[in-house]
C-alpha cells in the first residue's frame, strides 16, 4: 500500500550520520518472548499470517498494554481455485488485529468479534473450493467497520490518553485507548471518495471483561479528507497524555496523503498531513504539513511519528529530502506550540541517512535479505519518544531519543541500526551511534524512554545472513530488545540487550501475491518508569516452501508463471507472528 522512495541525505546544522561507537559485542541473551499473536492459526495461508506491529502501555494503569498488527486471521484461505491468485485478500474482511495485556505485557489475549468474515473457507493450496463463505460470524479484528460502510485495512496505530469528561480531559474521567488504521469502503458502500481513508476506533477503560464486548467499542470514525484520487496512507497516532500540558488530551493523527493515486505514475503528490482532536476523537481538523510535491528533487516526509511533550510542544518527525542538500534525504522535524493549530514547517534535524537494501525490479521497491527478499521502504524511517513525566507530567525531563536503520554510502552495504538523542526540545541531537549486536543488519528499528527520562529501550528486527542472490539459502531474521541508561549530561550509554529472539527464515513469509517476503514497515515500543516493552516480526514459526522459493526466483529472471498452489498439507508456510517481551516484574 506504498509508494516506493529513493533515500539519500544531508548535513546543515543537522546531527551528521557518523558512527560514534561500534556495534555492542554478541551476548548470550535468553529468549522470554512471548507470541502475542498465539490465537493465530498455524495454518493455512494466508489465515496465519500477521506483521507491522504496534504497541502502547496506559501511562495511568501500566498494567494495560494494547498492541495491533495487520492479521489476516479472517481472511479466505489459498485454492487452486484461482490459479493466477491463489491468495486474495477477500473483498470486506478486515486486518486489523487487536490484542490486550493485563499484565504489563507479559501475556496476551485476542478477543473475538462478530462481523464480515471468511475464515470459515478452509481450503488449502491444493484443494477448490467452489465458493468462499463470506458472511456474519467471528473475527479477530476491529469490530463496527462492516456496519459503519468501512473495512479495515491494517497499518495500526495505538495510544492512550485521558478520557474526556463535563469539565474537559482528566484521568479521573478513566482512560480512552485509541486505534488508528487505513479503511477503504466495504464492498458496495460509499462511506468516503478515493481509495484508502484514515480511520480511528476508540474503547474507553479496557478489562479483562470489556474487551470481548463488542459495545465497548466506539463506531470507526474517518479522520483523513478524501478526494477521488486520495490514498492515505502509513498513520500514526499519539494522545497528549501528560496533565502537565495545557493540551492534555488532544489526540494527533499523522499520514502521508498520496493525492493522485492510480491516475499517473508520474505524478504522486504525497503531502504529510496531520490531524487534531479536541474532543476525544469524534471530530477532526487537518493540517498540511509539507508540500506535496513528489520528484526527483523533491520528496515530502513520509514514515511519520508524532509525540508530545510535558509542555504541550507537537512534534511530528519523517524522512524526506532537502533540495538545498542536493536533493538528500533527513529526518525531518515539524513542531507546534499552540495545540496543533499550526506547524513549523518540516526542518532537517538528522542526516544524510542512506536506504539500505537493493532496489527489486519484480516489487519495484528495495528490499534488504536478498531477491525477492522483505521490503525496507521504511527502515531509514525515523521512530521517536520523549520523556513527558506522563500521567501527571512532573519531573519530565522531556528528553527525546530517536532510532533508524540506515547503510553508510552504497545500497548493499551493511545497514545499522542507528540512535540519537535530544537535550533542548530537538534543537540540537547528537551524531547518531550504531548500536545494534555485532553481525546483525538491521532492518526495522523503534525507541521507547521512561517516563522520567532515566532508561531507554530499543527494539529491532536484524538479519544475521548477508544479502542472498538466490532464494536457496536461509535468511535468518531474528527481534532484539535493548536497554541503555540516560546520565546526568542527558547522554545514553552503558547499552545491555534485554532479549533476543529465536531465530526464524524470513524466506517463510510472504505477501498474499507470492512475489515476495513480507514484513511490513516497523517494529514498536513503549516503556514506564519501571519497566519497558516492544513487539517485533517474527518469522520463527514459518516454514519455508520451496515451491515459493522456485516460483520467486524465476519472476526475477523474468519467468512470467502462475503462483504455486501447494506447499503441503501441514505447511507452516507465511506463519509470521508478532512477538514481544517485556521487562516488567
Amino acid at each position: 500500500m506504498r509508494k516506493p522512495f529513493h533515500v539519500l541525505l544531508v548535513l546543515g546544522s543537522a546531527a551528521a550520520l557518523v558512527m560514534v561507537s561500534g556495534p555492542l559485542a554478541a551476548q548470550a541473551t535468553a529468549d522470554n518472548s512471548v507470541n502475542v499473536t498465539s490465537a493465530s492459526p498455524a495454518l493455512p495461508f494466508s489465515q496465519n499470517k500477521q506483521n507491522e506491529p504496534a504497541i502502547a502501555v496506559d501511562a495511568n494503569h501500566n498494567s494495560i498494554v494494547v498492541a495491533g498488527s495487520n492479521d489476516e486471521i479472517d481472511e479466505q484461505a489459498c485454492s487452486s481455485q484461482f490459479p493466477s491468485n491463489p491468495c486474495p485478500f477477500t473483498p470486506g474482511v478486515g486486518v486489523s488485529g487487536v490484542y490486550f495485556s493485563f499484565d504489563s505485557g507479559k501475556s496476551w489475549t485476542q478477543p473475538m468479534y462478530t462481523g464480515y468474515t471468511a475464515r470459515g473457507c478452509t481450503a488449502d493450496f491444493s484443494t477448490p473450493v467452489s465458493e468462499c463463505a463470506q458472511n456474519e460470524g467471528p473475527i479477530g479484528t476491529l469490530p463496527w467497520y462492516e456496519e459503519s460502510g468501512l473495512v479495515s485495512d491494517g497499518d495500526p496505530g495505538v495510544a492512550f490518553g485521558p478520557a474526556p469528561g463535563p469539565n474537559g480531559f482528566s484521568w479521573s474521567n478513566g482512560d480512552r485507548l485509541y486505534y488508528s488504521n487505513l479503511a477503504s469502503n466495504f464492498p458496495a458502500a460509499g462511506a468516503f471518495k478515493g481509495f484508502e481513508a484514515i480511520a480511528v476506533s476508540r474503547m474507553d477503560n479496557p478489562t479483562p471483561t470489556s474487551i470481548g464486548n463488542k459495545s465497548s467499542w466506539l463506531k470507526p470514525v474517518v479522520v483523513s479528507r478524501q478526494s477521488n484520487t486520495t490514498f492515505s496512507d502509513k498513520s500514526q497516532i499519539w494522545a497528549d497524555n501528560a496533565a502537565s500540558s495545557p493540551f492534555f488530551g488532544n489526540v494527533y493523527i499523522c499520514w502521508a496523503m498520496y493525492q493522485g493515486q492510480e491516475v499517473s505514475p508520474y505524478a504522486a503528490p504525497a503531502a504529510l498531513q496531520v490531524a487534531v482532536s479536541h474532543d476525544g476523537g469524534t471530530t477532526w481538523t487537518q493540517h498540511q504539513i509539507s508540500a506535496a510535491a513528489n520528484n526527483g528533487q523533491r520528496q515530502p516526509p513520509d514514515g511519520c511519528t508524532i509525540r508530545t511533550d510535558s509542555l504541550g510542544n507537537a512534534y511530528v518527525f519523517g524522512i524526506g529530502s532537502v533540495p538545498s542538500a542536493g536533493g538528500q534525504s533527513f529526518e525531518l522535524m515539524s513542531v507546534s506550540h499552540n495545540g496543533g493549530a499550526t506547524w513549523s514547517p518540516p526542518a532537517p534535524v538528522v542526516g544524510p541517512v542512506h536506504q539500505p537494501g537493493i532496489f527489486d525490479p519484480v516489487q519495484g521497491r528495495p528490499e534488504i535479505d536478498g531477491i525477492a527478499g522483505a521490503r525496507s521502504d521504511l527502515a531509514p524511517a525515523p521512530s521517536v519518544d520523549i520523556a513527558n513525566g506522563a500521567p501527571t507530567g512532573n519531573g519530565a525531563t522531556n528528553h527525546m531519543v530517536m532510532s533508524f536503520v540506515s547503510s553508510r554510502a552504497t545500497a548493499n552495504e551493511k545497514p545499522h541500526v542507528y540512535f540519537t538523542e535530544s537535550s533542548d526540545h530537538g534543537v540540537s541531537w547528537t551524531a547518531p551511534q550504531q548500536i545494534e549486536t555485532h553481525g546483525d543488519r538491521g532492518f526495522y528499528t523503534a525507541p521507547a524512554i521512561s517516563p522520567d527520562g532515566s532508561t531507554v529501550y530499543v527494539v529491532y528486527n536484524a538479519f544475521t545472513t548477508p544479502y542472498q542472490a538466490n532464494t536457496s539459502n536461509p535468511r535468518d531474521l531474528v527481534g532484539v530488545v535493548m536497554q541503555g541508561t540516560v546520565n546526568s549530561s542527558g547522554v545514553t550509554g552503558s547499552w545491555s540487550t534485554l532479549n533476543r529472539g529465536a531465530t526464524g527464515d524470513a524466506r517463510g513469509s510472504s505477501a498474499n501475491s507470492q512475489i515476495a517476503e513480507f514484513l511490513g514497515d516497523y517494529v514498536y515500543a513503549v516503556a514506564t518508569n519501571t519497566f519497558g516493552a516492544a513487539v517485533w516480526n517474527d518469522t520463527r514459526n514459518a516454514q519455508d516452501c520451496p515451491a515459493v522459493d522456485t516460483y520467486r526466483e524465476n519472476l526475477q529472471q523474468g519467468i512470467a508463471l502462475n503462483p504455486p498452489t501447494s506447499c503441503g498439507a501441514t505447511s507452516t508456510f507465511g506463519n509470521s507472528d508478532i512477538y514481544s517481551f517485556s521487562s516488567a516484574p
